[in-house]
Parts: structure tokens; C-alpha cells; sequence
């Protein structure tokens, strides 16, 4: 029931029944008054039924209220002018909000995109303005499109300049978190948005906008597509339906920032901007272009990323003041770059096909100083060259099997650092008796196959690392430090050929000290580790360590198993997330530790719950913890995850006691971030829940991958352990003996031959 001036008229002392019936509403008033302004500004207060539909409420107020026209043509909106629905009503009658009636949204959008084919500032400019918050809502963006509003919008875009491009630019970004209503935009307009970002004159609230703007067309490639997952050829996804917006993608953005000149070196330059947004927006847009790279562009992107020294930058951003809004999206860096180092390592080298692969050994060969020979004992006498570097065979595709591009990365990094060294350590080997030789090659992929063993460099997915790993960032550098402390055992322990498992033993020892607690060691420490520390220590130590350990855990067989595992438990282990969130759980409403006048929450508990369909969070807020019920009856309201763009942590607190003048955050804390501003401030009751739901909404972002909770991390290191020791009880109960290593064999000499049939006599 809706009345006026808190005095219920003759025509209102009623509430429409779901069967259009009139029934008696007197014992059902409730006690909560709204006051309801007016266009022309009268104000009255109004007692609304808050069983009754928005629409209902309308049409009384209308008739109370004298309101020219029908009711469809009116809307509510509170004083932050989010509009009032059946979703948000009880919200809004329950906190008394101050309500006004407006024009319903879609002679909004009739009007908005009537006022902006007039181009007149600033008329042009607070319409652009007004446009940012109302093209979000379902009826107006249908009303504004189906008007032509788009090309209309986009021709501001192209003609703007200053704050007037920067609303525009916000609400386009708005339109395109629909999944409808933006696929006309054309590659010009993409080229014409990278043209913005990369202009040095862009405003900062200019460059924020476009970059997501970006991002957004980044994550809309056919592959991405919602809708039943479909087995994707070997020429890649299905091309997107006609009218789809999931017709751009990674392809037609980063060509667009390869032609315009200096794109990428300036979205790298603001990773460590001043300006925390606009960071967030550059790292979260260089996330998306990484998690979405394709087949055709990856190698120049990678190297593109590589040439501008992305990496360097994201360290530099772990120890400046913005981490902590940043945490998140350096965590989803490291996840990223843990996917590039795996697909370069299972990429093989092919110096015929390749031309990089080629370049790169000719420059490693040149800087070692040597000349090709011939084998005396050979009676073809077949050429000596790669074997003089420590390879064990002159087929390098097979030398470089099990690190790929990688090993060869690093073997190049190794020897541009200090080329006079590795041509001296080169020569100095090469005077020693062979039997007494360090393989200085093999040992280098050894040592990769070590470091990528240390960060679980094993396979596509999220990494299992809550915590900031710099070292791991600086994968090239580090493997220089290891690979001089292998030569360096070698030459102090007067070790030869047979001792090479011996070395490796060592190193991995090493590694394991060196790398411990990389998120709060200085890298001098870490360099100390592997350069000062003597061969006695090591050895000690190492020894020690084999009394505790057992040797089959280093043989390549168990590390593939473990490899194996350890995917089972990281996909395990999100199914479990997941299934957490879709059961829900209470949380304590939290504020901000940046708030500038924190006030205690009218309601301190809030429970949440995940659709089925994994798009939308629903929750109460309450004054006390009830029994919730199944479904989303009990959970009037909802948070579209489309929205949320970080799940920032630790950066709320409880509220405060009346005695209270500072805020101290919470370890359980968590925030679910947007682009404007937070959508939830959270307090877990205990770390558990706090590392299902921080975790579990991660994997739920469209460019995430990265482990918030060492409970997490942990939980998937103990999963793949058991597991791990249950296959070797199987083994050792069967007496089965673990090769060091397999050999394929020679392959067949002509394709004469055919696989037969297995035969079992039984």
C-alpha cells in the first residue's frame, strides 16, 4: 500500500492481490515512511507495502500524487539515482531511503540519445555523464540501442576531447559489460580507442575508460562465447554467431596495438603510474591479453612483453605503496607467467623451422669460440659441434626434449650476461681430459628442469603461490646464478663425468635454500646463497637431507607422476571452491580501512550464495544470522561477478566501538572491487571460509588464475604428496624397479611397417 502525507486516501487503503482482487491491507501496514520528491519538487511522505511490485507502487503514487500521463511513462530512484525495482525495493523502504519520481528509463533513454545527435556542451557533457550510470540498467540500454544510441555514442567518441571523451568513454565501457547490443563496433573504432590510450596528451580519467574498454574487447573473442563448450578444431574456436559480440578478441586488438607506435611500451610505462586506477587498468588489461593469447600472435606478444621489461615493472610494483590495491592483479601476473614458461617449455626447438631457434644457437655458438670437428673415430667422420658444448648428441631437437624453448632461452640468457665468462668456462673445459668435463649444456637444462620443479612449472592452470615471487619473475637471471654455482661444485668437488647426478643433487639442494621465502628476502641474500656459499656446506647439508629423503623422488618417471597429480589436485580443489560458494555462507558487514568517516553497518551480517549458473551472487543483510533455506528465496538481492574486476584482501575491518578512532584490517578481510569502487566489504568468520570464497571468486574472473590463501596452496601440495605416495607404495609393493630415465630408441627408418593389434591369448 503507497500512501501520501502519511494519510491513506480512499483509493489507496488497499493492496492489489495476486488475482487482481482488493483485500484489506490495514493489519499489514508497516512502519517504515519513505519521503518521495517529485519533479516539479513537491515532497510528501509515503508509506509503501513493500509486497507490492514497483509497478503497483507507480500507479498509486500516480493517482495519489495527480501525475500527468500513465504510470509507465514514471520510475523511482533514490538520491544516489539507482532505480528502484522489484529487486531493491524492500532495501530501499527498509533504510528510508529519500525516493523521486523521474522519467521511466525508457523516455530517459529517448531523451539521452535525442540530446546527444544535438552535440551541444556542456548540455553534451552532463548527458554523457547521466549516461555512464543509466546504460547499465536493462530498460534503458534496450530502448537507447534500439534507438541507434551506439553509433551515436560512438561518434562522440571519435570527435570528444577532455572530460566530455571521458564520460563517453565510461559509458561505453558500461554498455560492453552487456553481452548484447555492441558487436556493429568496428575495427576502426578499436584502432581509434588504442589511439587514445597511447597518446601522450590522454587525460587519466581519459585512459582509464579505454583501457578497459580494451580489455573488454580482449576477453570478446569467439572462444569465449557463453553457451555448451563445443570441441575445437585444430583451426581453432567456431566463428562467432552473426549479432554476437564475441566477434573480437585477442587477434584484432593486439594488431592494433602493434600498428600504433609505442601502444604496449606505454600500457607497460603505467604499471607503476601514480595514479592506483589507472595502474590497476594497465595491469589488468595486460593479464587479459595474456590469458587470452592465440596460436597466430603468441611468440610476438611474448617477446614483445619481454622487450619492454613487463617483468621488471610488476617487481617493481611489489614493493612500492600501491600493492596492496594491486595485490590481486600482480597474483594473476604470476599465474599468467607461470602459463607462458609452461607452454615454452613444452615448445620444441626446431632450428630448421624456426629462424629464432636458429639465431639463437648461432649466437651461442659464435660466443663460444670454437670450431666445428671432425670425429676420428667415425669412419664417416660426422661433425663434433654441439657435442663440444656438453650436449650428448649433435640432434638438438632431442638434446632440448624436455626443457623446450626455455632451456634454449636460458642457455642464450646465460651466455649474453657475460659472454667472455662462458667463452672462458667454454675453453677451460674444453682443455680438461673428457672424462673430466663439466657438460656445460646439460647441466644448463638440468638446472631448468630444477627450477621449474622448485615453482611447479608443470602445467596450464592457476598457481598454487599466494604470495609475491619476484625470483620467479626474474626465471632468467636466476637460472645464470644456479647454472654458475653447478660449474663452480663441479670444479671445487674435481668431480667428472660419472659424478654429474651427484652435482644435480647438490644444486637441488641449493635451489631449495636459496628460493626459500622469496616474497620478503632481498635478492643479495638469494645471490649470496648461490655465490658464497662453500662446497663443504653444501655437501654437508645435502647428505643430511638424503638421510630424510629418498633419491627415487628426483628420478624424471616420479617427477612426471607428480606432475600429473598435482593437475588432478588443482582441478579437485576448484570444483571443491565452487561447490562451497554455491552453499553459501554468513559474513560480517566490514569497512574500509581508507574510509574516510567509517559508520557501523545498520546491519552487520550478510550471507551470500552462488547461482548454479555462476554469474550472479545472492545475498541478505541482517541484523542477526537466521537459517537460511535452499535456492535464492531467502536472498533478495545480487551482485553480477561480470562486474567485479579484483577480490582485493586484508583491506577491511570490523566496525568499530564507540571508544574506537583508528581501523586495523583484518586477515580475514575481503573486498569484491569494480572499477568505481567496492561492491562488498567482508569479514570470513574463520580462515577456512576466508580461503574458499577469496580463492573460489578468483577462479571465477574471466582473466584470473592466482591463489589468494597459503590454506590453499597447502591443500594442493598435501593432495598431490598423498597421492604421490600412494602410486609409490603401489610400485614398491610390487617390487617394480623406477628407471633413472627412458630412451624412445632410434625411429623407424622408412614408413614401412604398421602398429599391430594387442593379442591377449586369454
Amino acid at each position: 500500500m503507497a500512501l501520501t502525507n502519511g494519510n491513506p486516501s480512499s483509493s489507496s487503503r488497499s493492496r492489489a492481490a495476486p488475482n487482481g482482487s482488493a483485500t484489506p491491507s490495514a493489519s499489514t501496514a508497516v512502519n517504515h515512511t519513505n519521503i518521495v520528491t517529485t519533479k516539479d519538487g513537491r515532497s510528501v511522505k509515503t508509506r509503501i507495502d513493500p509486497s507490492l511490485a514497483v509497478a503497483d507502487v507507480l500507479k498509486q503514487l500516480c493517482v495519489n500524487l495527480q501525475m500527468p500521463g500513465p504510470a509507465v511513462d514514471w520510475a523511482l530512484r533514490d538520491d544516489g539515482d539507482e532505480l528502484v525495482t522489484d529487486d531493491n525495493l524492500k532495501k530501499m523502504i527498509k533504510t528510508r531511503a529519500r525516493l523521486k519520481i523521474v522519467s521511466a528509463p525508457v523516455l530517459e533513454a529517448r531523451e539521452t540519445v535525442e540530446r546527444i545527435a544535438q552535440r551541444e556542451d556542456p548540455a553534451l557533457r552532463l548527458t554523457l555523464y547521466n549516461l555512464q550510470r543509466y546504460i547499465r540498467e536493462p530498460a534503458f540500454s534496450a530502448e537507447f540501442l534500439r534507438l541507434g544510441g551506439l553509433a551515436r555514442l560512438v561518434d562522440v567518441i571519435y570527435a570528444a576531447h577532455g572530460n566530455t571523451l571521458a564520460y563517453a568513454l565510461a559509458a561505453m565501457q558500461n554498455l560492453m559489460i552487456l553481452d548484447h547490443g555492441w558487436a556493429a563496433l568496428d575495427t576502426a573504432f578499436v584502432a581509434h580507442i588504442v589511439h587514445i590510450l597511447a597518446s601522450p596528451s590522454s587525460l587519466i580519467n581519459v585512459c582509464r575508460p579505454a583501457t578497459a574498454i580494451l580489455k573488454r574487447l580482449v576477453e570478446a573473442g569467439p572462444a569465449n562465447a557463453p553457451g555448451p563448450l563445443v570441441a575445437s578444431s585444430s583451426r581453432g574456436p567456431p566463428p562467432a554467431p552473426p549479432g554476437s559480440v564475441y566477434r573480437f578478441g585477442f587477434d584484432i586488438v593486439f594488431s592494433q596495438l602493434r600498428a600504433a607506435p609505442g601502444a604496449l611500451e606505454t600500457v607497460v610505462s603505467r604499471i607503476g603510474v601514480a595514479d592506483t586506477a589507472l595502474a590497476l587498468h594497465s595491469m589488468m588489461l595486460i593479464n587479459s591479453l595474456l590469458a587470452h593469447a592465440t596460436d597466430t600472435h603468441w611468440e610476438t606478444f611474448i617477446n614483445t612483453l619481454e622487450g619492454l621489461s613487463t617483468r621488471k615493472a610488476v617487481i617493481g610494483l611489489m614493493s612500492s605503496h600501491m600493492v596492496d590495491d594491486l595485490t590481486s592483479c600482480v597474483l594473476d601476473f604470476q599465474a599468467n607467467m607461470a602459463r607462458v614458461m609452461y607452454r615454452t617449455k613444452t615448445t620444441y626447438v626446431e632450428p630448421a623451422a624456426e629462424p629464432a631457434h636458429a639465431n639463437a644457437l648461432d649466437y651461442i655458438w659464435t660466443r663460444a669460440r670454437l670450431v666445428v670437428e671432425r670425429d676420428e673415430e667415425d669412419l664417416d667422420g660426422a661433425q663434433i659441434q654441439w657435442r663440444q658444448l656438453g650436449f650428448e648428441t649433435e640432434n638438438l631437437s632431442r638434446e632440448f626434449g624436455e626443457v623446450g624453448v626455455l632451456g634454449l632461452y636460458c642457455l642464450k640468457y646465460f651466455v649474453q650476461e657475460d659472454p667472455d665468462f662462458f667463452a672462458v668456462v667454454v675453453q677451460e673445459q674444453r682443455s680438461r681430459a673428457p672424462e673430466r668435463r663439466c657438460p656445460l649444456a646439460r647441466a644448463s637444462n638440468e638446472v631448468v628442469e630444477l627450477l621449474a620443479e622448485h615453482w611447479a612449472i608443470f602445467a596450464p592452470g592457476y598457481a598454487a603461490a599466494p604470495a609475491f615471487q619476484p625470483f620467479f619473475l626474474n626465471f632468467y637471471k636466476v637460472h645464470a646464478l644456479a647454472l654458475r654455482f653447478f660449474l663452480r661444485m663441479w670444479n671445487e668437488s674435481s668431480a667428472g663425468r660419472a659424478d654429474f647426478s651427484r652435482i644435480v643433487a647438490l644444486v637441488r639442494s641449493q635451489v631449495k635454500i636459496a628460493l626459500r621465502q622469496e616474497s620478503i628476502r632481498p635478492w643479495h641474500e638469494m645471490e649470496q646463497d648461490f655465490g658464497e656459499v662453500e662446497y663443504r656446506a653444501v655437501r654437508d647439508r645435502q647428505m643430511k637431507e638424503l638421510v630424510e629423503e629418498d633419491d627415487l623422488l628426483s628420478k624424471v618417471p616420479i617427477r612426471n607422476l607428480r606432475e600429473k597429480l598435482l593437475r588432478e589436485a588443482k582441478e579437485f580443489v576448484l570444483q571443491q571452491r565452487i561447490h562451497c560458494l554455491m552453499q553459501g555462507a554468513w559474513f560480517m558487514n566490514a569497512i574500509p580501512i581508507t574510509a574516510p568517516a567509517p559508520r557501523r553497518p545498520a546491519r552487520p551480517w550478510r550471507f551470500l550464495r552462488l547461482d548454479k549458473g555462476m554469474k550472479y551472487l545472492h545475498y541478505v543483510d541482517s541484523a542477526v544470522k537466521f537459517p537460511v533455506r535452499d535456492g535464492l528465496e531467502d536472498l533478495p538481492e545480487r551482485i553480477e561477478l561480470s562486474l567485479v574486476s579484483e577480490i582485493a584482501t586484508k583491506n577491511c575491518a570490523p566496525p568499530p566501538r564507540a571508544d574506537e578512532h583508528t581501523l586495523v584490517a583484518s586477515a580475514l578481510s575481503f573486498s569484491l572491487m569494480t572499477n568505481e569502487g567496492s561492491l562488498a566489504d567482508l569479514i570470513a568468520p574463520d580462515g577456512s571460509r576466508w580461503a574458499d570464497w577469496t580463492d573460489g571468486l578468483n577462479m571465477l574472473r574471466r582473466d584470473s588464475g592466482h591463489v589468494a590463501s597459503q590454506e590453499t596452496a597447502d591443500f594442493i601440495q598435501a593432495l598431490t604428496d598423498i597421492g604421490l605416495k600412494i602410486k609409490l607404495l603401489d610400485l614398491s609393493g610390487d617390487k617394480v624397479e623406477i628407471p633413472s630415465g627412458l630412451s624412445a630408441g632410434a625411429p623407424p627408418v622408412n614408413s614401412d611397417f604398421y602398429f599391430s593389434d594387442f593379442y591377449d591369448p586369454q
